[in-house]
């Protein structure tokens, strides 16, 4: 029964989503829309992860079977992209480098700034310690 309830969650935000995309005059993506909402509950303690563990876990162990739609697609429009096929994956290639990069500069980042942070506190404690 808990696995309908959490299927229930995202069935709900999904439609909230949609519902979302169908009123707003800007054309934003009822998927995107989704994720937002979802991301706010869950910051807003209004849903927590229990609810929706479980079945999050099975989707991100299957993630990699969400992607053969896409591939199918491409290969149907072959004869379209036959040409470009070169720098499309050139582009693929290098945006997904240039994506990890940016990534890991950003966690070093987060990481430098959280010990600035935590030296800071430890150092603030320690000075009211010996006073």
């Amino acid at each position: 029964m808990e696995i309908l309830s959490q299927i229930g969650i995202f069935f709900g935000v999904c439609l909230a989503g949609e519902a979302a995309a169908s009123v707003l005059p800007i054309p934003i993506p009822a998927s995107i829309l989704s994720m937002i909402l979802m991301f706010v509950m869950l910051c807003t303690k209004i849903l927590h992860p229990k609810h929706i563990e479980q079945k999050s876990n099975f989707l991100l162990s299957n993630m990699a079977f969400f992607f053969i739609p896409a591939g199918v697609g491409i290969l149907e429009h072959y004869e379209s992209v036959k040409g470009v096929i070169l720098p499309l994956l050139a582009v693929c290639v290098i945006t997904t480098v240039l994506t990890f990069a940016a990534a890991s500069l950003t966690v070093r980042a987060t990481v430098a700034v959280q010990k600035r942070i935590a030296s800071g506190k430890d150092a603030q404690q320690t000075g009211e310690e010996t006073e």
